[in-house]
């Protein structure tokens, strides 16, 4: 994705998306996109980087493409990121058991972002130490937390290009 930096005028004009740069007096404006772009990040308490690899060549091959936030995202920094470049799908994954817990977190925090109000947001991986007891509970409170799709378990990864070929995601 290419950003381009624009002295601040008043309106800057067109339907791009626009988040405001720190710089004094200049804005942050994403050019036309040509391919959705999709955030994928993990949790603030999990440092595995492997899921989130994967993740990023699924999108690719799905035609996305992606900012990888990398392992330990703090939802301040997740929500920085969005709000700075709009992306088209939000995908958190986690693979340490915390997922519920860090996961209700998150889609608190996005949900409020007026920017991401139409976003799809998604989760996905091993969501609690606990196994596949009690999945369709915890996929209840995700849900109920704001996100769009709850993957975990057996199918997952089909589960998930289906959900992201079927959303219609688009630039």
């Amino acid at each position: 994705m290419t950003l381009s930096l624009r002295r601040s005028t008043g309106s800057v004009g067109g339907t791009h998306r626009q988040a405001h740069h720190p710089s004094s007096g200049y804005r942050r404006e994403p050019l036309r996109r040509q391919r959705p772009l999709t955030l994928v990040t993990t949790t603030k308490s999990d440092s595995h980087t492997w899921n989130l690899v994967y993740l990023e060549l699924v999108l690719k091959e799905l035609g996305h493409d992606v900012v990888n936030l990398g392992p330990c995202v703090p939802v301040e920094l997740l929500a920085g990121c969005a709000r700075e470049v709009g992306p088209d799908l939000v995908v958190v994954s986690t693979v340490n058991g915390h997922g519920v817990r860090d996961g209700i977190e998150i889609a608190g925090v996005l949900r409020q972002m007026d920017e991401l109000a139409r976003t799809p947001i998604v989760i996905g991986g091993k969501l609690s130490t606990s196994g596949e007891a009690g999945a369709s509970e915890q996929a209840r409170r995700l849900r109920h937390a704001g996100y769009d799709a709850v993957f975990g378990g057996t199918g997952a990864i089909s589960a998930f290009r289906a959900f992201v070929a079927g959303a219609g995601v688009r630039a």
